[in-house]
């Protein structure tokens, strides 16, 4: 299976789980989670934080306008001169060359901008794994909790059915006994998965924002069909490995400008002055200049860059090998899950036949009461098994496709509004002042994420 069936599988599978009526659904909690997530909400911000930068930098290519009042008085003054002179004066400047060294800024901050969307989306599959998490964490612990109440009323039934036993002669009082210790265990047990599940019901609402309401079971998510294929789509799509690529290109532009700072900067400003008696006088002029001598300041930090583009190529490669890692290790648990749900399945089917025969045995007296509860415990422990290998198996393949870079609403197929992380940023790429058109857009922008 490639990629792209495994996608179009997810998305048919979330679509027939929207459809249930009157159910609450894995992609209903994805949905609503991903809409409501208050540390997406947080990292959406940085991101517009991001794109700022670039407005910014590219500010730097546009003229500076500035104006400047003063009044002033001097003592002694010039016979017939005003004891208080004002002046008014409005004056520009603008780069006209700096052997690219404003652009290299640019660029380097357009690259953090792509590596600030990469942790975004990094941080999504994080939410999102974790809903899955809760979801199924809730699921388990509901079938646990149901399986302790039918083993609570079964042993409560086998214990009266021993007491009626013991009312005859056929039993002695320690088989009564041990049916009431079992009971007793029975109830324990019970309050502990009781307990268990308000503990995962608050882990939903913190993952989700919202109580869980009729979960519905959950199949597992459709993966590639080899660990190479796996491994071969994360190195290629997975956020982390981008941001660490983004990355190096900003420290290689990083030298660039660090070399570009030793080089000259011509500057061509002017001024207009006006005095408080309306005389107007104007100047224009063109600068050139650059370092000498700084003490060595400048050529230690273009060394210094080159470290951190070394240090950051090493970043790379260490994640494109934690990468691999991940999709291994989360490939091993599935494969365990799976391998553990078939047995289970196994092992329910065999312990309920054994439990159905020595009960069926025991009314014959032939088999004691120990044996029945014995038999009992046996199929219970068989039925949670299966049911925390059906949960594992969901959650490690919503694992891997987390640890492939797949985890996200757009590659899920969920029916919310998918976070444009380009819409801000094409508002602001070129600086726009704030009484433009663009300006007074983003102002609105703003309020209503802030409304929001």
């Amino acid at each position: 299976m490639n990629i792209r069936k495994a996608l179009a599988a997810a998305c048919i599978a979330f679509g027939l789980a929207f459809s249930s009526a009157q159910a609450e659904t894995l992609g209903d909690a994805l949905s609503f989670g991903y809409e409501n997530s208050g540390l997406l909400d947080q990292n959406r911000a940085l991101l517009r934080a991001a794109d700022e930068d670039v407005a910014q930098a590219v500010s730097s290519l546009l003229p500076i306008v500035s104006w400047s009042a003063g009044l002033s008085a001097s003592n002694p003054r010039a016979p017939g001169a005003e004891l208080i002179t004002g002046n008014l004066q409005v004056s520009a400047e603008i780069t006209l060359y700096d052997f690219g060294r404003n652009q290299l800024a640019i660029d380097a901050q357009k690259e953090l901008v792509l590596a600030t969307r990469q942790s975004l989306i990094a941080v999504e599959q994080q939410v999102l794994l974790r809903i899955v998490e809760a979801y199924m964490e809730v699921r388990r612990a509901s079938e646990f909790v149901a399986l302790r109440q039918n083993n609570v009323r079964l042993i409560t039934q086998e214990l009266r059915a021993a007491r009626d036993r013991f009312d005859v002669g056929d039993i002695t009082l320690t088989d009564v006994s041990l049916a009431e210790a079992r009971l007793a265990a029975s109830r324990s047990q019970l309050a502990a998965q009781e307990g268990a599940l308000a503990r995962a019901i608050e882990e939903f609402r913190a993952a989700v924002g919202r109580a869980p309401n009729n979960l519905q079971p959950v199949p597992p998510a459709p993966v590639g069909r080899t660990l190479a294929e796996a491994k071969s789509v994360a190195l290629a799509i997975h956020p982390s490995l981008r941001q660490a690529q983004h990355n190096v290109t900003v420290a290689e532009l990083n030298i660039a400008r660090a070399e570009t700072a030793m080089l000259p900067t011509v500057t061509l400003n002017g001024a207009i002055a006006i005095d408080d008696e309306f005389n107007d006088s104007q100047r224009l002029g063109l600068n050139i200049g650059g370092p000498i001598y700084q003490g060595g300041r400048l050529s230690s930090q273009v060394r210094q860059f080159m470290s951190r583009r070394d240090a950051a190529r090493a970043s790379l490669h260490v994640t494109a090998q934690q990468i691999e890692q991940g999709v291994g290790n989360a490939w091993s648990f599935l494969e365990v899950a799976r391998a553990s749900r078939d047995a289970s399945e196994r092992q329910v089917r065999a312990a309920t036949v054994a439990f159905r025969g020595v009960r069926e045995e025991a009314t014959l007296g032939a088999r004691t009461t120990l044996d029945v509860l014995n038999a009992e415990q046996e199929q219970l422990d068989a039925q949670a098994n299966l049911i925390s290998a059906q949960v594992d198996e969901t959650i490690a393949s919503y694992s891997v496709l987390a640890a492939m870079g797949l985890l996200t609403a757009q590659n899920l197929g969920l029916r919310v509004q998918i976070y444009d992380p380009t819409a801000y940023y094409n508002l602001v790429d070129d600086a726009p002042t704030a009484r433009s058109e663009q300006g007074q857009a983003l102002d609105r922008v703003l309020e209503a994420i802030g409304r929001d």
